[in-house]
């Protein structure tokens, strides 16, 4: 599976899923602009010691990913979405993409890829998770779809 960070702002959330990218093997994507350096001592920090385990890629556009990876499973993370991450099934070419911060994925991108949006349930009055928090949820259901062999 593959994670895709789209124009991610806090050096921190991107570190700590490039850690959970580490421990899952899987390749973590980019689109800039990114809101950080990566030579930014936060992300350093969130990642700790597994940089040398985690395969990172840039694009400069979201449509350079999809066009890499057409073909592939696609399933994009968004507040919008009436179906639950719970109720898809995930592959290991899936791409996982997650939107920004401050304003979560496009709206073109949502409009374009409707049939692929879901969501992470949560209470109404609660607008978003963390970013990170909302990769890990989501990257562990799907690697425990494909039975994923993680040391226990």
């Amino acid at each position: 599976m593959h994670i895709v960070l789209v124009e991610p702002e806090i050096p921190g959330n991107t570190g700590n899923i490039a850690r959970l990218c580490a421990a899952l093997g899987c390749p973590l994507h980019l689109v800039r602009p990114l809101g950080f350096s990566l030579e930014d001592k936060y992300l350093k920090r969130a990642g700790l010691d597994y940089w040398h385990l985690l395969e990172v890629y840039l694009y400069d556009s979201v449509e350079e990913v999809l066009q890499k990876f057409a073909g592939h499973s696609l399933f994009l993370l968004t507040t919008k979405a009436d179906k639950c991450y719970t109720d898809v099934a995930y592959d290991e070419g899936s791409l996982l993409l997650f939107g920004k911060e401050t304003a979560g994925l496009p709206l073109w991108l949502r409009e374009k890829y409707a049939d692929c949006c879901v969501r992470i349930p949560m209470r109404a009055e609660a607008r978003s998770l963390n970013l990170s928090n909302a990769v890990a949820v989501v990257a562990y259901e799907a690697a425990r779809q494909l039975h994923m062999e993680l040391r226990a």
